[in-house]
């Protein structure tokens, strides 16, 4: 698929074989989700528009240039807001707003019970934030609530993905950008990812 990046970063591979590991405890999961978010940042964001300006330096002046677009950023709650603190570093003039969706582990469709997007959209990207793109079925809910509400352009970053949901999103939404740290092997029965991590917010939030 065109528009699905698996970083190759090495980094990005270190960081993420430490967040796999079962025995990493919740204080350095946080840490960990929060760096590679950084690290997906730099490439998901390669292609915004910039603006050319000038400035004075103390030797005079010099060409340069400053993001032309305004970012929203959208953590799927609850396990999205690990990854918003890494990006908004980045991008500390970027908005933030939040989704709240959670998996009927019955039927694996994803439920809504929280939105907190402004009446009319106030940015020109929006970037979702979700560590787990599993089934696909909060992603692409998540695409269409930012479709519904008027966003042109919308990104997706994830740390780990199966190939299944990978699927579910581009088929849903062909037109939306997958940044990914790795594509794992497969769903298991209940939903989960192989050989994935586990539930990325229990482990973010020590309930699990």
């Amino acid at each position: 698929m065109r528009n699905v990046y698996e970083s190759a970063h090495p980094l990005v591979k270190h960081k993420l074989t430490i967040l796999r590991d079962k025995a990493t405890k919740p204080k350095k999961f946080r840490e960990l989700i929060r760096e590679i978010a950084i690290l997906l940042a730099y490439e998901a964001t390669r292609d915004l528009a910039l603006a050319p300006t000038t400035v004075e330096t103390p030797m005079g002046l010099a060409p340069g240039a400053f993001l032309q677009e305004q970012i929203g950023l959208v953590p799927v709650l609850r396990a999205g807001l690990g990854m918003v603190e890494g990006v908004w570093e980045m991008m500390p003039g970027s908005e933030v707003w939040h989704i709240g969706l959670f998996r009927d582990e019955r039927t694996l469709k994803p439920v809504q019970y929280y939105n907190k997007l402004p009446v009319s959209p106030t940015v020109q990207v929006c970037i979702v934030l979700d560590p787990m793109l599993a089934t696909g079925g909060s992603a692409s809910a998540t695409v269409d609530i930012l479709k519904r509400w008027g966003a042109q352009r919308i990104k997706y970053m994830g740390i780990i993905a199966a190939p299944e949901g990978i699927q579910t999103l581009h088929d849903a939404h062909p037109d939306v950008d997958i940044h990914l740290a790795a594509v794992d092997e497969k769903l298991n029965e209940i939903g989960y990812i192989v050989p994935g991590l586990g539930d990325a917010g229990d482990r973010q939030f020590g309930t699990g």
